[in-house]
């Protein structure tokens, strides 16, 4: 971009001090990690446990909860129906709840005297305190970004084709699988990397729900809340590192997905 007026240098100057903000706590807390406390962290069984549970059980949840969240929001861009706008608000609500709000909430909900929970119960299953019931708490917190996402993707795809589809012989789920699913996959991907990121990242709900097992922000709030900030920062870092791995390793996934589902451009010399 050439600089070519004071407009340009104002739009450089913000956008660096918005980057550095992001940055800077970022490096600062690699740069006060030495490479012993990194390697002691990272053969530390304690942590070990805690990143793979969250990556797991984050994974899942967005996996699973796709299944019912991609069919809603295809039904959110395609229907308009009663009570529509209402859908649409409780869909948004768990975002701008607080998370020990969320947690309570969802407590009360999942608890043996909940509604969840007595029927969890029956089977002898007790969400609280379970992996389980993290997942519920990631999903109650995240699920948000999937559906809004995935909803803008159908959104995006032109009737005229899903119409076309059914016109020559495809039945609902044939058109949804063969046309409005791959159109919409980019939607979709970005969508489950954001429920998978939020999910991965949330702490107040996942700690009313389960302190244990401990989930790595969990963990890294329990270090930091007894032995202070020397302590947990190895624990930050490697979570950090670890989640960045894992995001680009999926960014990566979904750019190739993309690719793979290109037309093919032809030379106009194809056999009639």
């Amino acid at each position: 971009m050439q600089l070519r007026s004071p407009f340009h240098w104002i739009v450089l100057i913000l956008s660096s001090l918005v980057l550095l903000f992001v940055i800077a706590p970022l490096a600062g807390l690699i740069i006060h990690t030495s490479p012993l406390e990194l390697i002691e962290t990272v053969n530390d069984r304690e942590v070990q446990k805690s990143v793979w549970l969250t990556l797991s059980v984050a994974f899942l949840t967005s996996l699973v909860f796709a299944v019912g969240a991609v069919p809603l929001a295809w039904v959110l861009a395609r229907y308009t129906f009663p009570g529509k706008r209402i859908v649409q608000g409780l869909i948004d609500l768990p975002i701008v709840l607080p998370h020990s709000a969320a947690g309570i909430a969802l407590l009360g909900f999942i608890s043996r005297d909940g509604m969840l929970g007595k029927a969890a119960s029956v089977v002898g299953l007790n969400l609280v305190g379970n992996p389980a019931g993290i997942a519920l708490a990631m999903a109650f917190v995240s699920l948000s970004f999937l559906i809004n996402s995935a909803r803008d993707g159908f959104a995006a795809v032109p009737r005229r084709l899903e119409q076309a589809s059914l016109n020559l012989g495809a039945s609902p789920v044939r058109m949804f699988l063969t046309v409005s699913l791959p159109l919409s996959w980019r939607s979709i991907a970005s969508g489950f990397i954001m429920m998978f990121a939020r999910g991965m990242s949330e702490f107040g709900a996942v700690v009313i729900i389960a302190y244990h097992p401990m989930t790595a922000p969990v963990l890294i709030f329990e270090r930091f809340n007894q032995f202070g900030l020397a302590y947990a920062r190895p624990a930050a870092v490697v979570f950090i590192l670890v989640a960045l791995a894992v995001f680009i390793l999926l960014r990566l996934i979904s750019v190739g997905r993309d690719k793979s589902l290109a037309p093919v451009k032809h030379n106009g010399n194809d056999d009639a």
